[in-house]
């Protein structure tokens, strides 16, 4: 299955932060997990690489330091400035492919959900390696189509599961793409991430449309798919806190 980038000024940029709000648990449970992986001493400068709309951002600053928020999607970043502004983050305009930051000079490069759309990953790898610092660390958050997790909602949704196959890559892929630029796996973790506190609050989500995944299916799947999702959260006589098991896979110098 071959799939059209995803263009966030277009349309995803209208509902991103509305329909995917980070869960406080999911928070504090993704900066325990970065900061048992970055290095000790403090302040330090981080990349938020495919920032989208900002939403960790501000967390980073107050848990690491400083942070540059890079996002390609001039609508994406304008949310960001707006609705996480934080005196030590600065949003910029780029891609992973052309970072527009000095050599050495970042700690932590984060990429929360944003790998799958690197188009050049060979230049973005080369890129990431000359703007990490020699002890600095890459976090990659993301769904591997080879370890590919339980998604509650895909249920609704008969063809997400063979799109984000197609959408994300394997671990072996990342992991050779990164060599070429001196980068090795340090760790692959699986962590429980909690997304929402019911399926009525997981189907107002999914009405925004706000997942890329939806832009690459049938308009008639998406409608038909959205009226289950709300009839069966209109049959949950007590709220069912959903979960995903989330992959987050660390790559330092080797």
């Amino acid at each position: 299955m071959t799939l059209k980038p995803i263009d966030y000024d277009d349309s995803q940029h209208r509902n991103y932060a509305r329909g995917r709000p980070l869960h406080a648990t999911a928070a504090d449970m993704w900066m325990h997990a970065l900061a048992a992986h970055a290095p000790d001493r403090r302040p330090l400068h981080v990349l938020d690489l495919g920032c989208g709309t900002g939403r960790f951002s501000p967390m980073l600053a107050e848990v690491f330091g400083s942070v540059t928020g890079i996002e390609p999607s001039e609508r994406m970043r304008e949310a960001a400035g707006r609705e996480n502004f934080h005196p030590r983050v600065h949003y910029l305009a780029g891609r992973a492919e052309a970072i527009p930051l000095a050599d050495a000079s970042v700690d932590l490069v984060l990429m929360m959900l944003s790998y799958h759309h690197v188009r050049d990953r060979a230049a973005a790898a080369q890129e990431i390696a000359r703007v990490l610092k020699p002890d600095g660390r890459l976090c990659i958050r993301s769904v591997f189509s080879d370890r590919m997790p339980v998604i509650d909602w895909h249920r609704f949704f008969p063809s997400a599961d063979a799109v984000e196959r197609a959408m994300f890559p394997t671990t072996d892929q990342v992991e050779t793409a990164f060599a070429q630029a001196g980068l090795r796996p340090m760790a692959l973790e699986r962590h429980r991430e909690q997304i929402s506190e019911s399926w009525a609050e997981t189907a107002a989500r999914m009405k925004l449309r706000p997942i890329s995944t939806f832009e690459h299916l049938d308009e008639a799947e998406i409608l038909a798919g959205q009226a289950a999702l709300e009839a069966y959260a209109a049959a949950e006589t007590s709220p069912t806190p959903l979960f995903i098991d989330a992959d987050l896979m660390v790559l330092a110098r080797g």
